[in-house]
């Protein structure tokens, strides 16, 4: 396992771990990533929780694991992803007093890899999270909901009407 240094900036095009309403089949999906990745794939991660939210979920550093989808932006698609992501999340750049995540840089694992290199369980990879604020995580922290086993689902049916 390895430990990120966050006082080292991030190099490259990273991809994206979702967890709520950008997952495959959720709302955000088509409006915002339809034509704009090249992959998406069964992503976990961990030390982290999930918590409910107004409709969409937060993830907090913890003890937990969150569940979700690693995206690759397809090509020449990485700046306006990126561009389109932060302004969804909320996000106006480190530690902003207004932001409700911060995208932060954290390992993902990819399970079922790795076992072909002789290791058993799951290939670690950098991705892009948007991880709760501050002052949100505060709030979760003191009286928020935990979501169990790290699944966000909006409880709508299977093929149910999907709205903004």
């Amino acid at each position: 396992m390895s430990t990120l240094d966050p006082s080292s900036p991030p190099t490259g095009e990273l991809p994206f771990f979702v967890y709520g309403t950008l997952l495959p089949g959720e709302p955000n999906h088509d409006l915002f990533l339809r034509g704009r990745t090249s992959g998406e794939r069964a992503a976990v991660l961990p030390r982290a929780l999930l918590y409910e939210g107004p409709g969409y979920p937060y993830a907090i550093d913890g003890h937990g694991r969150v569940h979700g989808t690693l995206l690759t932006a397809a090509p020449g698609m990485y700046g306006e992803l990126l561009g389109l992501l932060d302004h969804l999340e909320e996000y106006l750049g480190p530690g902003h007093p207004r932001n409700l995540y911060e995208r932060v840089v954290r390992e993902v694992e990819l399970p079922g890899e790795g076992e072909e290199e002789g290791k058993e369980g799951a290939r670690e990879t950098r991705a892009w999270v948007y991880l709760a604020a501050a002052a949100v995580t505060r709030s979760l922290r003191t009286g928020g909901s935990v979501i169990a086993e790290g699944r966000w689902v909006t409880g709508r049916p299977p093929g149910g009407p999907r709205t903004p």
